[in-house]
């Protein structure tokens, strides 16, 4: 036994610093291959438009059409969009060819059929849908990129079009190990335009970095693209907080209990609004009042962040979800903390008076919801310090 390992509390530092490093490794090892997985669908893709025998009978139907047959074969998150980013992804990144070689070649012989077709004669540099570009800035190493960044951080690189800015991004969120929500927060406020009108480029690069979220292993595991190439549900992944998951299963049971007429419909529903994915905690449809109710839970204190973000999902639902006779869905905000409970209905712009009123009427009252979540909150806190040592 090592030294380190020779008391209680050594030895649990030890398991804890052994399942860290297998659950990065872990997860390293599931971004590498779905990342890989989607630069060869684009590969097939590009090539098949190049040379295909068929190909002039799908025309500009081709990525539709390949998005439904691979739905019927049971593959998920695979719509046209993501096809067409695949292909872009293929087409902006050449160098991770380097990398699937390799891979490739340590399969079994019989897994690697149809895989290892990728004719040096048609690289992404001479796809005449990716002509080359003699002023692009150098690549960066392909297994540098596989091992340190998600296919999620792709996703956001491939919106930027001029390659040296994308080099940029891609160099600052390796020197920073930055998470996808920083990246997107970078991209947002504009540090490469900064940057180059800075005079003190390190200073403001330290600073950048000082107050960056860094990427762990939790982020790529809940990362949506992930599960989806796992085959989880987004219920498996986005509960992580168990305080949360313990209020929503109580919430779900209080709401249908209630008796005004809420009829369970989803939990985590996800959304894809305007290329970034949302989950809505609950959704019922109100047999009494014909509408969508969608209920956010914050454990928090409220921020007009929460409402605003409710408030997209209820947009969402009327323009996407609302059927023949139905009317606008509801939003019910739910923030708690300590003395900071708060409930927040967002209408989403209803009208009709007589709606509202019914409204008023069958759904529960703030009250209600501000007792219930001091009462939940006592039980969970309760059980806690029951289950506790």
């Amino acid at each position: 036994m090592s030294s380190d390992q020779a008391n209680f509390a050594g030895l649990v530092t030890t398991i804890a610093r052994t399942h860290a490093l297998f659950a990065a490794q872990a997860s390293k090892a599931i971004n590498v291959s779905l990342t890989l997985r989607n630069w060869l669908i684009g590969h097939h893709i590009a090539e098949y438009e190049f040379q295909g025998a068929d190909r002039a009978d799908y025309g500009g139907q081709l990525l539709e059409r390949l998005a439904h047959q691979l739905g019927e074969a049971g593959l998920r998150r695979i719509d046209a969009r993501e096809l067409r980013r695949f292909r872009q992804f293929y087409g902006a990144y050449p160098q991770i060819r380097e990398a699937v070689t390799p891979v490739l070649a340590a399969l079994p012989t019989a897994q690697r059929v149809g895989l290892t077709e990728i004719r040096e004669s048609v690289t992404p540099e001479s796809d005449p849908m990716t002509p080359a570009d003699a002023s692009a800035p150098p690549a960066l190493d392909p297994r540098l990129l596989l091992e340190r960044l998600s296919f999620t951080h792709f996703a956001e690189l491939l919106q930027i079009d001029a390659p040296l800015k994308r080099l940029f991004y891609e160099v600052e969120t390796l020197r920073g190990n930055w998470s996808v929500r920083e990246l997107k927060r970078q991209i947002a406020t504009q540090y490469f335009e900064r940057s180059g009108l800075s005079t003190d480029k390190d200073a403001l690069a330290l600073l950048t970095h000082q107050q960056a979220e860094p990427q762990s292993p939790q982020h790529v595991i809940r990362d949506p693209y992930v599960f989806e190439f796992l085959g989880l549900r987004p219920q498996e992944v986005m509960t992580e907080r168990k305080l949360e998951d313990a209020l929503l299963d109580r919430l779900q049971q209080f709401l249908i209990e209630l008796g005004h007429g809420f009829c369970f419909e989803a939990r985590q529903k996800r959304v894809l609004i305007g290329g970034e994915h949302g989950f809505i905690d609950l959704v019922f449809y109100h047999r009494v009042l014909k509408c969508h109710v969608l209920v956010e839970l914050k454990n928090d204190a409220f921020r007009h962040q929460h409402l605003g973000q409710l408030n997209a999902y209820v947009g969402y639902y009327q323009q996407h979800e609302m059927t023949q006779g139905d009317q606008p869905p509801v939003g019910i905000l739910l923030c708690t903390q300590k003395n900071h409970e708060m409930v927040q209905y967002a209408l989403a712009g209803m009208t009709n008076k007589l709606f509202v009123s019914r409204y008023q009427l069958q759904l529960p009252a703030a009250s209600e919801m501000e007792e219930f979540l001091r009462r939940a909150l006592g039980e969970l806190g309760a059980d806690s310090e029951a289950a506790g040592p």
